[in-house]
């Protein structure tokens, strides 16, 4: 069994008051996650708002959760975008390919492919691509949801074309993927609030926001599914459920990352721009639910 079935966390970029990057607070994040039980570690996707670091932001970032992971757990690390031939440029000069595990590649945003777009996109990138791929489906950022049918098309025809983060949101999509994908094709929800209904039709773990802030609940919750017990990951599921909901009231990751604050994870909120911190009255209703959820 690969490592993806199980609970990847989507780690979050710490910054401080003038928005550089927190190296203390990002170790400190991925002690606590590794600590927490999660199964792997997920570098630069839209958690860590790569899309406002430069090049030598995420190469620091990754370097730090490199170092700080010291191998103990797998890494896959983002790298995607629109333009097809600069993502394989980027994917092919990557400087850490011995370290990490696998690509994480979102689909292709803003100018909207087609179907056969979307299929002669990923074909492109696994053919040349140093470590599999990991296809990354979330229509509500992107613009363009990649179909049931490409995903199962892509599984069929590139074996260097792991699985998909399917963050859609739709059942039956989800149940089609599922249904035609080959055997050792990994199908991991995107949306945390959906992990468990979706774990009960077949796909085999997540790649977590909530993870960040709730590791232990999240990948016990996702290990026992994983092993048929869903009457004991039905209680977590109830329990994580509104701390779920409040994390994506105000965008992410503006949420987890108050979160973590609240937690004491990282020293600062700091998000930025476009993206703003959160509100002082998402904060208080956070820190209501991480107390409630620490005396369970």
């Amino acid at each position: 069994m690969n490592f993806y079935w199980g609970t990847g966390v989507a780690l979050v970029t710490p910054f401080n008051e003038k928005g550089e990057i927190d190296e203390i607070s990002l170790r400190q994040l991925v002690r606590e996650v590794i600590q927490g039980g999660v199964d792997y570690l997920v570098a630069l996707g839209t958690t860590s708002e790569a899309a406002t670091l430069t090049e030598a932001e995420r190469l620091q970032v990754l370097t730090i959760i490199l170092e700080e992971n010291q191998g103990r757990l797998p890494v896959m690390v983002g790298i995607g975008g629109n333009n097809t031939a600069e993502v394989l440029k980027n994917i092919r000069n990557f400087p850490f390919v011995k370290e990490c595990c696998a690509v994480l590649s979102v689909t292709p945003y803003y100018n909207k492919p087609s179907q056969e777009g979307l299929y002669r996109h990923f074909k492109t990138l696994s053919e040349s691509s140093p470590l599999p791929v990991f296809l990354y489906n979330v229509p509500g950022r992107t613009g363009v949801n990649m179909s049931a049918q490409t995903v199962v098309r892509l599984a069929q025809d590139c074996p260097g074309i792991v699985g998909v983060k399917e963050a859609s949101g739709n059942f039956e999509q989800a149940t089609e993927i599922l249904k035609y994908k080959r055997k050792d094709f990994a199908v991991v929800s995107g949306d945390d609030g959906l992990t468990l209904p979706l774990m009960s039709i077949g796909m085999s773990g997540v790649i977590s926001v909530a993870a960040n802030v709730c590791p232990a609940e999240f990948s016990t919750l996702v290990r026992l599914a994983n092993e048929g017990n869903f009457g004991a990951a039905v209680e977590i599921h109830l329990r994580l459920s509104d701390l779920c909901k409040a994390l994506f009231i105000e965008g992410n990751p503006t949420g987890i990352k108050a979160a973590l604050q609240v937690k004491g994870t990282i020293r600062s909120n700091y998000l930025r721009l476009p993206l703003v911190e959160a509100s002082e009255g998402l904060c208080r209703h956070l820190k209501a639910l991480l107390q409630e959820l620490k005396s369970v």
